[in-house]
């Protein structure tokens, strides 16, 4: 009877499947490995994990190494195997189990005779699975069952009859798939119940150190920075590097091919759209190549491409057949980056000029919800700059381009922009772009622009405004114009209420930097309790990545502030976390990492760590604006000058802070600091009056310039206005001067009182002065004093409040004494590399002429030079000097 399967007892099985035709013996046999197969240990060693479960799924992309892999795992197992590559030209469940019957008897299973075979190819009969599943249940070793290209089999009837046998078969059979898609088995009742074993694309890909070995395998020997180029391109993807590794041994430059190679010329992508693109339908050929100039999508994205409204099932139905769709969850997908860039040649040979509209597309459909980095991209892609300029400055991200996140990405991108863009909003980037370079004129002239194509704008230009804001704030810091930083600040107040909260939010860092840059202007015009208001306020709601720039940029400031007001510790504590933030968040130096540099080598000359002061000086300035920032610049020439001074380089100092910074407005702090040094270093060269003009410059209601005047007119013998120029300082407090200008007033008081002869309250003084110091090691105000302060030092009980910080303790009683401990306490002044060299000569008897000739300087120098030695040695005459110099280990 017709379809009824042979069961009778004769052991001969047919020759032919059930359409007479002889069984196709390629079907049957696993593939021979290439001699360039790469064994790789790690899948093999899970695929051994297949003995333990009943189903192993292989499951991965066309030329993902599922076929190969499996090859080679079965070829070491002492197990029979029984291999079937399925075909889709089977057509029935009655041949795909006439040719896995014979699979089973070639593979050395003995087979009852009884069991029967089919004789229909569109049906089998249930008895002959009962059968074949009963005999196999009673073997004591498993057969290793494995169907190839399983993607194949379309007839979910031959799927219930396999996952039947399966089932019974008990311990008897290990089904292997090999398969591009999902098969039609019930796969979540096997997971449920552990008895299933999956590789899947994302291990089949290979690893850096397996491509290595691959490309080894062809003879090519490459760097590990081409080796991961190649690796991002093809994604691991085994074919493709297979290829690729051929066309680079038959390349002269195999290295250069690798890192450049054009995809779309290659047989990689010969074999991608055979085997991928030509094998869907014309709709998904469509949808595939539209995508292609996408990133990633989602289904309403590429409905919006392609004009159709079924994206979503055939997303799905593509990701589930393996063919370089990715899913990345939350609906998104994308595609096989190697795929995806053949593909986009491919369109552009099968459709010229269509990329454009593509791009503009998504450009219109992200800007209503989608991530603005895509936005942006796509609006560059379509050529549309006023539209790409419109979304950054809508979504108030223009602050983007100075917080160093995406601030490169985005100048790469918007430098494509032509002068033909035109509108606010391209104004408002192109003023940007030159702000980040400091070029603050052209900047200026581009808000301008803007500004006038925003007057009139309601609420829908309000986000613009705020942009203009922030770029006027940033161009006023870098002019020194205060008046303009406070407009700036307030018309940003003034359109604040007219932008959505959402937006704000979304994008503290606007507001962050618009309040570090008008805190910074500020601060250079000497108004520093407004300029604290303004950083404090960065410094304490700023947070994240996004705001850590200008959060260092406040810290900075705020540093500066504490250490002009001579709050050393303070200041030190601000300037670490502005350092030690940027140095977590970005290898490049930002402005305020580099302000922080600055106070920490300023903290360290008043400490008299001098070395450790040229460190922190020679450390990067800081990001582009920092260079032209008039605060920075200020700062780093101020503390230069003072490092050279108490280097004894007076001349150098003078060059240090000759350069004059061109701003709208000078700074009081900045001009009074600048005359000082440069009166100090008139000083120490000898020319008092020179240092006397210098001071009637000097803002003497400023606490700093206030000490130093004080300082400065005591050296030149005008004593008289000295107490009534400290009278005026605030008292100490939290508006009143730091520990370090403390320090230095009481000295210049004690020098006053000394000369007065009144020397108990010189000593109360100093005194006072050592408490002050000791808690913040403010050592420099003691080396500059001059000759009068070391006996008093010396003395008790000052000896004791100067011991284990500023000079050595005494050796213990009965114990050696040290080498450093040996003979009296240091200089408390060091001595210049200048003077050195005349102190060397006077010890080799060289007369003033001689040490002049030698030295090619002028005996009027060398003069100069003498007496800077005689008063930092303390003593009137040459003989003293050699004989000090030589007590104190100088010589």
């Amino acid at each position: 009877m017709a379809g009824i399967e042979k069961n009778g007892t004769s052991p001969a099985w047919p020759p032919a499947d059930p359409q007479g035709e002889p069984f196709l013996q390629t079907r049957f046999a696993a593939p021979t490995l290439p001699v360039t197969f790469l064994p790789r240990n790690r899948l093999i060693r899970h695929l051994d994990q297949a003995m333990g479960t009943s189903l192993t799924m292989v499951n991965g992309a066309a030329g993902a190494g599922k076929t190969l892999l499996v090859a080679q795992w079965v070829a070491g197992r002492d197990e029979p195997v029984a291999w079937l590559t399925t075909d889709a030209a089977d057509p029935g469940p009655g041949m795909l189990w006439a040719y896995l019957l014979q699979a089973l008897r070639l593979s050395g299973i003995e087979l009852p005779a009884h069991i029967g075979c089919p004789t229909e190819a569109g049906r089998v009969d249930h008895g002959l699975l009962v059968r074949l599943a009963s005999c196999l249940s009673t073997r004591d070793r498993p057969v290793i069952v494995v169907l190839d290209e399983f993607d194949r089999v379309t007839d979910p009837e031959f799927a219930r009859h396999l996952e039947f046998v399966l089932h019974h078969a008990g311990r008897g059979m290990r089904l292997v798939l090999v398969t591009r898609t999902e098969p039609l088995l019930p796969l979540h009742r096997y997971r449920a119940a552990g008895d299933l074993t999956e590789i899947r694309g994302a291990e089949l890909a290979f690893t850096p150190d397996e491509a290595s070995a691959l490309l080894e395998t062809h003879g090519l020997s490459l760097p590990a920075e081409a080796v991961r180029s190649l690796l991002r391109r093809t994604g691991g993807w085994a074919a493709g590097l297979r290829l690729s590794a051929l066309a680079a041994g038959e390349s002269p430059a195999p290295e250069r091919y690798v890192k450049e190679f054009e995809a779309d010329r290659t047989t990689v992508a010969d074999f991608l759209l055979a085997e991928v693109l030509e094998r869907q339908s014309p709709e998904k050929q469509d949808l595939l190549l539209k995508v292609s100039v996408l990133e990633r999508f989602r289904p309403p994205l590429v409905d919006a491409l392609t004009g159709r409204a079924d994206a979503e099932a055939i997303l799905r139905e593509l990701h589930r057949e393996n063919a370089f769709v990715e899913h990345l969850g939350h609906a998104w997908y994308r595609l096989h980056p190697l795929f995806a860039e053949i593909l986009r040649a491919h369109l552009r040979l099968r459709s010229p000029g269509c990329e454009p509209e593509l791009h503009r597309r998504a450009a219109h459909w992200l800007r209503r919800g989608g991530p603005l980095e895509e936005t942006l991209a796509h609006g560059a892609a379509a050529g549309d700059w006023e539209f790409t300029a419109g979304a950054l400055v809508d979504d108030l991200a223009i602050g983007q381009l100075f917080t160093g996140l995406r601030s490169a990405d985005l100048t790469e991108l918007f430098s494509r922009m032509g002068p033909e863009a035109a509108g606010p909003a391209p104004e408002l980037v192109r003023a940007a772009r030159d702000l980040t370079r400091s070029d603050v004129e052209r900047g200026l002239t581009h808000v301008r622009r803007a500004e006038e194509g925003l007057r009139g704008d309601g609420p829908d230009g309000a986000a613009a405004r705020l942009s203009c804001a922030l770029l006027e704030a940033l161009a006023a810091r870098l002019a020194g114009a205060p008046g303009r930083a406070d407009a700036a600040a307030e018309a940003a107040r003034s359109v604040r209420e007219e932008i959505p909260a959402h937006l704000l939010d979304k994008h503290p860092e606007l507001t962050a930097l618009l309040l570090a840059h008008v805190g910074s202007t500020r601060l250079w015009a000497g108004r520093f309790d407004d300029a604290q208001a303004a950083l404090s306020q960065v410094a304490t709601t700023a947070g994240g990545p996004s705001t850590a720039l200008p959060l260092q940029d406040a810290l900075g400031g705020l540093a500066l502030i504490d250490y002009l007001n001579g709050r050393l510790a303070r200041a030190e504590r601000k300037a670490l976390t502005a350092v030690s933030a940027a140095e977590r968040c970005s290898e490049e130096p930002t402005a305020g990492s580099g302000v922080g540099r600055l106070v920490l080598a300023g903290v360290a000359v008043e400490r008299n760590e001098l070395d450790r002061a040229q460190r922190l000086l020679d450390a990067p300035a800081g990001a582009p604006h920092g260079t032209r920032d008039p605060v920075a610049r200020a700062a780093r020439a101020l503390v230069t000058a003072r490092l050279l001074l108490a280097r004894g380089e007076p001349r150098t100092a003078l060059r240090a802070v000759e350069p004059a910074i061109t701003t709208d407005v000078a700074s009081p702090w900045a001009d009074g600091c600048t005359a000082l040094v440069a009166s100090a270093a008139h000083l120490a060269e000898g020319r008092p009056e020179a240092a006397a003009r210098l001071l009637g410059a000097v803002p003497e209601d400023e606490p700093a310039c206030a000490v130093e005047v004080a300082r400065a007119r005591l050296a030149i013998g005008e004593c008289v206005a000295v107490e009534d120029l400290l009278a005026a300082l605030p008292p100490r407090g939290r508006a009143g001067p730091g520990p370090a200008l403390t320090v230095r007033a009481l000295l210049v008081r004690a020098q006053a009182a000394h000369l007065a002869e009144d020397h108990g309250a010189a000593r109360r003084l100093v005194a006072q002065a050592l408490q002050e110091a000791r808690r913040e090691r403010v050592r420099r105000p003691f080396f500059e004093a001059g000759p009068w302060l070391r006996p008093l030092l010396g003395s008790a009980p000052l000896r004791g409040l100067a011991e284990g910080w500023l000079a050595p303790r005494p050796a213990t009683p009965g114990a050696p004494a040290r080498p450093e401990e040996e003979g009296p306490p240091p200089v408390l002044e060091e001595l210049s590399g200048r003077e050195l060299d005349v102190l060397r000569r006077l010890a080799q008897m060289m007369s003033t002429e001689d040490i002049a000739a030698d030295l090619q300087v002028s005996a009027n120098t060398v003069k100069t030079h003498l007496k800077s030695v005689y008063r930092k040695l303390a003593v009137n005459r040459r003989n003293d000097a050699v004989r000090r110099a030589r007590e104190h280990r100088l010589l």
